[in-house]
């Protein structure tokens, strides 16, 4: 069953179309991962799905309540880890969590419980009662989770909730949101952190320049690829070699089998060690030199640079 659907979501902001067309659904209970680099739409999208920004065109519907003619009650089953920590900093951790639970109408006993449990979930209880201005930033991320999940929503959406902070903060953060969907709750989960998102979601949309431009299991997106490796040769070649290693790869492969950027050549093939001296000898008889050559086996890197032509982060 759809707990979230989303079909043909546009936003412009003037000229600018910030989200050209975007449709996935996440059923209840799942975790779905959007991954797209910074700017491709993301947090644009996160924020028409929790009511922040009316769509251009488009419908979104959550537990069947049209998310655009009613964000308000909506709103009453989405709990939000914005990218920005939404912390008062003068205020201790217990006080925070406090004043957030009472704006999902909270209070007295229940609302201490709560807050106590959601401590012990995020691993502050120790820290209750200090001010959040003293915390680390992954500290105060986990407070913003905290915060999010205190109205027990029935979709728990996180955008970029691990950026900048330390590793040790970062895994205890993964780890609370597996153990939460792990328990029920419904997760979407947007980064351009592939490892992450490998890690914690069922499902994957790949999110560029506006568009989701894939959908699906990993297993279902390497299909994509027909199970395709990635080799990554490093070349030291002169830069008026490009043209030739081009039309010398275009004898071998199809235009979507190899990428060639700067001093990094990457081939996608079923079976690498089948072209491995054949592709050897069309890229050195140009003149180039290759200085070393790596297998990979398909992940969600090679998938997102097989469908884009380019690495996540560039």
């Amino acid at each position: 069953m759809d707990l979230l659907k989303v079909q043909d979501l546009r936003k412009s902001f003037g000229q600018f179309e910030a989200v050209k067309v975007v449709s996935f659904s996440v059923k209840k209970g799942e975790s779905y991962g959007l991954l797209g680099p910074n700017g491709a739409g993301k947090s644009t999208t996160i924020n028409m799905i929790t009511g922040l920004f009316p769509p251009t065109s488009g419908t979104i519907f959550l537990n069947d309540i049209d998310v655009v003619k009613n964000p308000k009650q909506a709103q009453k089953w989405i709990g939000v880890v914005p990218q920005e920590i939404a912390l008062y900093q003068e205020m201790s951790a217990r006080e925070n969590l406090k004043f957030w639970g009472r704006l999902y109408d909270l209070s007295g006993k229940e609302l201490n419980k709560k807050v106590d449990e959601v401590l012990e979930i995020i691993g502050l209880t120790d820290r209750a009662k200090d001010k959040v201005g003293t915390f680390s930033g992954g500290m105060k991320r986990r407070v913003n989770i905290g915060a999010a999940i205190l109205h027990q929503p029935q979709i728990l959406i996180m955008d970029e909730p691990t950026v900048g902070i330390d590793p040790q903060s970062r895994n205890h953060i993964l780890e609370t949101v597996k153990r939460l969907n792990e328990e029920g709750m419904t997760i979407i989960y947007t980064s351009h952190y592939m490892e992450e998102v490998e890690y914690l979601c069922e499902r994957i949309g790949i999110i560029d320049h506006g568009e989701v431009i894939a959908s699906g299991t990993l297993h279902e997106l390497r299909e994509k690829m027909e199970d395709s490796s990635r080799m990554k040769l490093t070349i030291d070649g002169k830069p008026q070699n490009t043209g030739k290693i081009t039309q010398a790869l275009e004898n071998i492969f199809s235009k979507k089998e190899f990428q060639l950027q700067n001093n990094e050549l990457t081939v996608f093939h079923k079976d690498p060690q089948s072209i491995l001296s054949e592709l050897i000898q069309s890229v050195t008889i140009t003149g180039t030199r290759i200085t070393s050559v790596d297998i990979v086996e398909p992940n969600l890197e090679s998938v997102f640079l097989h469908l884009t032509g380019r690495n996540l982060r560039d």
